[in-house]
């Protein structure tokens, strides 16, 4: 017979330990082990309760969810105040997306979970990914507010940015390449979190760079069309008023 008998609430337990297989996240693992259980264990009088790291899965499953749209939120809030206007944020909160695609399909490529650390490394992203992001659209802004035509004042950012913001995003996707390949104890987490920052940031810096001056365009000219406005630059409807003044 066994060596020991475990109970939990007064009631004999087993435990039955596993992992995911290779290209399924360990959520994924726990919902295809607890369906098994509603159709095998149950219907002959037992049950099942987490424990472990999976019962911290379960419990902060849909946290990493609420984690993330509110480090969205804030970002958003942060640039509204910054920009002073509700609209020219939603340029750099569009290049978050890029960072989430190239994070999951590293995660994806490797063969690693959807599991915490990784989604750690999501919420890192929404702060990166951006952070390239406002270097365009801050100049970008600036030409604009200053009398630069839309157009040229998105173009000669990106073509004044570009090198600064390779540089410094090199530097750091360089820097977590020690997590990406990681071995020894600890090492499926650290691999986790740098595989996951690595692509993001990868696609946050050559993908999101050439779409971010597109979005800045559009929904400056979104806005403008919403005030019943052309698309004319702010030292341009200045101009006009002095005109129109000296008539």
């Amino acid at each position: 017979g066994p060596d020991t008998v475990t109970h939990f609430n007064g009631y004999n337990t087993a435990s039955v330990l596993g992992s995911a297989a290779p290209g399924y996240s360990s959520g994924a693992a726990l919902d295809a082990l607890e369906r098994l259980a509603q159709e095998i264990l149950i219907p002959q009088g037992y049950d099942i309760d987490w424990s472990g790291i999976s019962y911290q899965e379960r419990k902060t499953g849909t946290e990493s969810i609420f984690a993330f749209a509110f480090g969205l939120l804030m970002v958003f809030l942060v640039l509204a105040a910054l920009y002073e206007s509700w609209s020219v944020p939603f340029a750099v909160i569009l290049a978050v997306p890029f960072g989430l695609f190239g994070a999951l399909s590293a995660v994806w490529i490797r063969g690693l979970s959807n599991d915490i650390y990784f989604q750690i490394g999501l919420v890192t992203l929404i702060g990166l990914a951006a952070r390239n992001a406002i270097l365009i659209v801050e100049f970008a802004n600036h030409r604009y507010e200053g009398g630069m035509p839309l157009m040229e004042a998105a173009l000669e950012a990106v073509r004044l940015r570009f090198r600064p913001i390779i540089m410094t995003s090199m530097a750091f996707i360089l820097g977590v390449v020690p997590l990406v390949i990681a071995s020894g104890a600890g090492a499926a987490s650290r691999q986790s979190i740098g595989t996951g920052v690595f692509g993001g940031m990868l696609a946050a810096t050559f993908l999101a760079i050439f779409f971010v001056p597109l979005f800045f365009v559009l929904i400056r000219r979104l806005a403008q069309r919403m005030q019943g406005r052309r698309a004319s630059s702010p030292a341009e409807d200045r101009r006009e008023h002095i005109l129109e003044g000296e008539r």
